[in-house]
């Protein structure tokens, strides 16, 4: 069982940035695949950035060139830099582990953005 827990959400105004963090269990996170899913009101869950276990990270139209997701296999953390921030980012943030074709979820974190 792996428990990923998320942090740094928070209220920020149009064009700051955020910096969200993951924490997830276990000795086998450098072996897990590694996400960052959004959820706001009304709307579907969507991607919004990935990195492998190998390290390649990719990411949603919608953040591209604003969202920078990095892991650091040595503390079992994965961040997700957010710069540039705009009122549609505004949703729960969820990190996933993904290992052994099961996934873990967080709590989910709340990113607020002001206009």
């Amino acid at each position: 069982q792996v428990q990923v827990v998320e942090s740094g959400g928070g209220l920020v105004q149009t064009g700051g940035s955020l910096r969200l963090s993951c924490a997830a269990s276990g000795s086998a996170f450098r072996f897990s695949d590694m996400n960052w899913y959004r959820q706001a009101l009304g709307k579907q869950r969507e991607l919004v950035a990935a990195i492998t276990k190998g390290g390649s990270a990719d990411y949603a139209d919608s953040v591209k060139g604003r969202f920078t997701i990095s892991r650091d296999n040595a503390k079992n953390m994965v961040y997700l830099q957010m710069n540039s921030l705009k009122p549609e980012d505004t949703a729960v943030y969820y990190c996933t582990s993904e290992l052994l074709s099961r996934t873990y979820w967080g709590q989910g974190t709340q990113v607020t953005v002001s206009s």
